[in-house]
């Protein structure tokens, strides 16, 4: 009987949690697992909510247990998988049937993948989610890319499982083909800048000022009920809190320090730079995560220089604080205007017209860098077109608050031999964007002097060159 309302493959961690979402809030399900017992073990185990889920041993059979037009959920590992997926589906669905790659894909795959199911009567959407595991079970930011009667078909479903904001689900369509994969990936991009700027922070609190982990958890606690009140600010005063169960000792004092990455970072700043848009600080944290990789070399590196020759922070103690509290709200602002910079290119590069005040919508509930800094973030896109974050009236007003911050942290960070990458690099970003006349015209004299590029004068218009004579290669 096919009277469920969607279907889904793939009953993996994030598969599992977002099948029972589904089901709970009031959906009807089909689910397919390529192992049947784990089908067979995900269904015994739904309790109250078995009557709602359809377990299929065959794809046919899930076919067959959806109503038409059948959209399907894909949920397996990015890459050649979800293309062998499509593949065995494109021999069992019919026309208008839509199937959702919910993975975190590369929205060049999602492109092409609208490109070969053209004509096939078979359609597709590129649906990014954010918020993990806990998201998937109990409402994601859901970020959806693909013909725009395809979402009508499953807005109903979508919304009702996404996280609500004020009442609000924090869904959309945000236009064709690969446009909810990108800016699911931009938001990573953002999230490994905003991570990056809180570990700067949290160095800058345990070396800098001496401070343990249940103190700094303190600080990080105080801050999340004031301007910097957000998901990754919440959660890090958390970790700080909690202690190894098997040593007593602060659990983060136990971990290694080198990061993981699965590619959607790096993959911000390839496009980023693809669309010559600079998002400096989203690169010096994928960068930094690079660094943090390379444990033996830098512990060999700390034998050859010394430890770093770390000093001291020294003064007022609560100054530090303020100025620390400043330089992570300046340098989230600048990650966020690079990360909405990148997007607004790519939405005119694929003629997207990507929804920029929604995006910030759905991002305030359900998502990893959700925060109450993007209701304002809303409203500043809303009024109207904006060239760049940095440029409206609120932000303008919050950043020359908070920079002079910023600017005294990296400062000192600098003379006391910490690192600041991401810091540093938003606070170059600002700089440079807000200087009237830089120095690049040093550089185009020179690519004019070596290669005849030529320039351009600020007192005549067309391309010129230097008085550069024989020397000019």
């Amino acid at each position: 009987m096919a009277d469920a309302e969607i279907g889904l493959i793939g009953l993996g961690v994030m598969g599992s949690n977002l099948a029972l979402n589904i089901a709970e809030k009031g959906n009807r399900i089909a689910v397919f697992n390529r192992t049947t017992a784990r089908t067979v073990a995900f269904h015994k185990d739904a309790g109250a909510l078995k009557d709602m889920i359809v377990p299929c041993e065959t794809i046919e059979a899930l076919a067959a247990a959806i109503r038409p037009p059948r959209p399907v959920i894909i949920m397996v590992q990015a890459g050649a998988a979800v293309d062998e997926q499509i593949a065995h589906l494109r021999g069992v669905f019919s026309a208008n049937d839509i199937i959702i790659d919910a993975g975190n894909a590369n929205f060049r795959d999602t492109m092409r993948r609208f490109k070969e199911l053209e004509g096939s009567g078979l359609t597709f959407i590129g649906m990014g989610v954010s918020g993990g595991e806990e998201g998937a079970r109990h409402g994601p930011s859901i970020m959806v890319g693909g013909a725009e009667a395809s979402w009508k078909r499953v807005e109903k479903v979508l919304t009702s499982i996404s996280a609500k904001f004020d009442g609000e689900p924090c869904a959309a369509w945000l236009g064709t083909d690969g446009a909810g994969h990108f800016v699911k990936t931009i938001h990573n991009g953002i999230e490994y800048a905003d991570m990056q700027m809180i570990a700067e922070i949290y160095g800058i609190l345990r070396d800098g000022l001496g401070m343990a982990p249940k103190e700094i958890a303190q600080v990080f606690g105080k801050w999340n009920k004031g301007r910097l009140d957000s998901y990754l600010i919440e959660i890090t005063a958390k970790v700080l809190e909690a202690d190894d169960p098997k040593t007593g000792k602060p659990m983060v004092d136990m971990i290694l320090d080198r990061a993981g990455q699965k590619g959607t970072g790096k993959w911000s700043v390839i496009e980023a730079q693809q669309l010559g848009i600079p998002a400096t600080a989203i690169e010096a944290a994928v960068a930094a995560r690079v660094i943090s990789s390379l444990k033996d070399e830098r512990i060999a590196a700390e034998k050859a220089y010394g430890n770093g020759g770390v000093t001291p922070f020294t003064g007022s103690r609560q100054e530090v604080l303020a100025d620390l509290e400043s330089a992570l709200f300046a340098g989230k602002i600048a990650a966020y205007a690079q990360g909405f910079a990148v997007m607004a290119g790519a939405s005119k590069e694929f003629n997207w017209n990507l929804p920029m005040p929604t995006i910030a919508k759905i991002w305030r509930a359900g998502c990893i860098i959700r925060s109450q800094f993007l209701g304002t973030l809303a409203k500043a896109f809303s009024g109207g077109p904006v060239p760049n974050l940095l440029m409206a009236p609120a932000f303008i007003e919050m950043m020359k608050e908070a920079h002079p911050g910023l600017r005294r942290i990296v400062a000192r960070a600098a003379e006391a031999g910490l690192p600041t990458p991401a810091l540093s690099s938003a606070l170059g970003y600002f700089d440079s964007y807000r200087l009237g006349r830089g120095t690049s015209n040093v550089i185009q004299a020179q690519r004019d002097f070596f290669g005849a590029h030529g320039f351009e004068r600020i007192d005549v218009s067309g391309a010129h060159h230097g008085p550069w004579g024989s020397g000019a290669a």
